[in-house]
């Protein structure tokens, strides 16, 4: 089946609009009839085929009786519904749970991720993750526990069907995060989740030389419905790319680390020689 042609802010319009409508308790006819509108101008508006301006869309949210946040929010993303790429500025740091990478990690068929620096979010113990935000000079203290927490129910999407392959460097797996306790706790983790079927850990070890990774971290994503995307992570913003030329740029990339990391059971190997 072809996939359907849509765009990261187009689907977190739709499925904030569709979310509003919910919220109010009542069908989306007699939603649309208290905005003098007629159920299908709402369907098309929230399936992405337009049919309303701005005005019109602040009336509705108005009759729904969104939250301002989430109004402003839904306001911002409607003139951009069919642009393809995304980059969100995030103030001094990143949100507790970044909304629009959460959505795609839920809805991802598969997930390639290569991360320079640390373990991927998903492969993190609770500990790793606590150490890793007490680390990071711009996130609030007093948020750290709920970011901890934040983390962990996005660890969920490995449990629910997404196959998922993580590329980590070797250096990642000897720098004590946390101190050698804990570090030993993630060590047994990765081993654990290596186990899964649908979750695959690749080490590129110290020896590996110039490889086609250097340039940087990224998740490469595939999903049933929807076009591949791209995310990029950095301090207070983050990067999403769609364009297909771009997207398959990392495809590449992922072609490249392929040669140079150990298979999947020299990982599982090596994880376990550095428990020892």
């Amino acid at each position: 089946m072809p996939k359907r042609f849509s765009t990261v802010r187009g689907r977190e319009f739709g499925d904030g609009l569709r979310a509003a409508v919910a919220a109010t308790g009542m069908t989306s006819r007699k939603v649309a009839e208290l905005v003098g509108w007629q159920e299908a101008k709402l369907s098309d508006l929230i399936n992405g085929k337009g049919g309303a301006n701005e005005l019109e869309l602040a009336l509705l949210l108005g009759a729904c009786r969104t939250p301002p946040a989430e109004r402003d929010h839904l306001l911002s993303l409607f003139t951009g519904t069919g642009v393809r790429g995304w980059w969100q500025e995030h103030g001094a740091c990143a949100p507790i749970s970044p909304r629009t990478l959460v959505e795609h990690e839920r809805l991802a068929e598969k997930l390639v991720s290569w991360q320079t620096m640390l373990l991927h979010g998903m492969l993190q113990t609770s500990d790793y993750t606590r150490a890793v935000i007490a680390g990071c000079v711009n996130a609030p203290a007093d948020e750290r526990e709920e970011r901890v927490a934040a983390r962990a129910v996005r660890q969920e999407a490995l449990s629910g069907g997404m196959k998922s392959v993580f590329f980590v460097p070797e250096a990642v797996l000897l720098n004590q995060v946390g101190g050698p306790a804990v570090m030993r706790g993630q060590l047994e983790h990765l081993a654990a989740l290596a186990a899964r079927p649908s979750v695959v850990i690749r080490v590129v070890p110290l020896d590996a030389g110039a490889h086609a990774g250097m340039a940087g971290s990224f998740d490469l994503m595939t999903f049933d419905r929807y076009e591949d995307v791209v995310f990029l992570e950095a301090e207070n913003s983050s990067l999403i790319i769609e364009a297909p030329a771009a997207v398959k740029a990392y495809a590449r990339v992922v072609e490249g680390l392929e040669p140079v990391a150990l298979d999947a059971e020299q990982s599982k190997e090596l994880i376990k020689k550095l428990l020892t």
